[in-house]
């Protein structure tokens, strides 16, 4: 097939959707599929305005505006788009939606006006914003036209299969990845003794929508819950906008001693760092899927995350892991780990004797099961009260 892959965010942009699309391009392609990014984000060099770039070998449109802050929004993108997306010859789009994301929206308007068979993909929690999302019409618009509607967690679809009604399907497509080169060799990863402390990372996006500072809140807890005599560490990896309150929230809290902000790291970097820790908390719960949360369990950390939040597609409560209600709740359980050798231990060693189900190539099956989705619903035209099947 010959695949349009539209985003407004994407490469050299970092960040959950940027690199899953990517990931998600050079895979494909390693299937046979003619694949090609359509985005709203500047080149490495500022190039924009329908610029043909090239990255790792997927040709990307570059229909990027002169804006402050390089923001990938243009409204004047679609008269381009329509031309090369005529052009291009192609069997299928797949639409990449965030919570705000005004190019991806006029990505779909575009398509569906072509008749070009349209997947759309949700990276979001649409939370609060569900009534004004449903309220504009647009969500249950897009399935009556024939879009196979699918997001990357369960909890992530429900909203979404509220929205567009038992005529349609909303299916899940996770996220993925790629466990051979992140499950950890057994000789490889650290073990902790008896005596030693609880080594917390985490990797996020300093911003507040990732709650980076109710994390510290949180850690404090751990540490008046747990005996003096064991160490705790606790390092964020990432960088963000809230880096500069964070720093001060630790000056001012006496943290410096055991809380660290090593800022970004290569992937390969993290990969080391997740190996020589002993639990990942994952504070947001707002989380639609945690792609930083599952590397870290396909090394082989336990992670403690929120209730509800798109971790639960990779993390069973008291298994390998912890699923908690609040951040209390998160603060108890990696309190329980800290002082239970034991325990840390089974759930470590059923993260590294049991591969995640995301892996690439589940993923990719039902990202072409969804591609013959949208073709086929295309085929039938618009919705006429009959129920859309699944395609799975």
């Amino acid at each position: 097939m010959k695949i349009a892959l539209l985003s407004d965010c994407y490469l050299p942009r970092l960040g959950g959707i940027e690199v899953q699309v990517h990931d998600l391009a050079g895979r494909l392609m390693g299937r046979g599929h003619e694949v090609v990014v359509f985005t709203a984000t500047p080149g490495s060099r500022g190039e924009r305005g329908g610029f043909l770039d090239e990255v790792d070998g997927v040709t990307v449109h570059r229909l990027a505006l002169r804006l402050p802050f390089e923001l990938p929004v243009n409204p004047l993108a679609p008269g381009l788009m329509r031309e090369r997306l005529i052009g291009g010859g192609f069997d299928v789009a797949h639409v990449h939606m965030g919570v705000v994301s005004p190019f991806a929206v006029d990505c779909t308007r575009v398509t569906t006006d072509l008749g070009l068979p349209t997947a759309m993909t949700w990276h979001c929690m649409i939370g609060r914003l569900e009534p004004a999302i449903r309220a504009a019409g647009y969500v249950r618009g897009w399935a009556d036209l024939g879009v196979a509607m699918n997001a990357v967690s369960a909890v992530a679809a429900e909203p979404l299969q509220r929205m567009v009604g038992a005529g349609s399907v909303v299916n899940v497509l996770s996220n993925g990845i790629d466990v051979d080169r992140w499950a950890m060799p057994g000789g490889q990863a650290s073990v902790r003794e008896p005596g030693d402390g609880l080594r917390v990372v985490t990797a996020m996006r300093l911003a507040s929508r990732k709650r980076p500072i109710p994390l510290l809140r949180i850690m404090a807890r751990v540490r008046a819950l747990v005996p003096a005599d064991i160490g705790i560490s606790v390092e964020i990896f990432g960088d963000g906008p809230d880096r500069g309150r964070l720093g001060r929230f630790i000056a001012a809290h006496d943290l410096a001693g055991w809380v660290a902000l090593p800022g970004r790291v290569t992937r390969e970097e993290l990969r080391e760092k997740y190996a020589a820790s002993d639990v990942f908390v994952a504070p947001a719960p707002l989380e639609s899927f945690g792609i930083a949360a599952l590397e870290a369990r396909t090394v082989g950390l336990p992670v403690v995350g929120r209730r509800g939040s798109g971790v639960q597609e990779f993390v069973t409560d008291g298994l390998n892991g912890y699923l908690a209600a609040s951040d209390g709740a998160m603060a108890d359980c990696l309190a329980r780990l800290a002082t239970d050798n034991g325990l840390l231990a089974s759930m470590t060693a059923y993260n590294r004797g049991t591969p995640p189900e995301q892996s690439w190539d589940r993923v990719l099956d039902r990202a072409e099961a969804e591609y013959r989705r949208a073709v086929a619903l295309a085929a039938e035209g618009p919705a006429s009260g009959s129920a859309r099947g699944n395609g799975s």
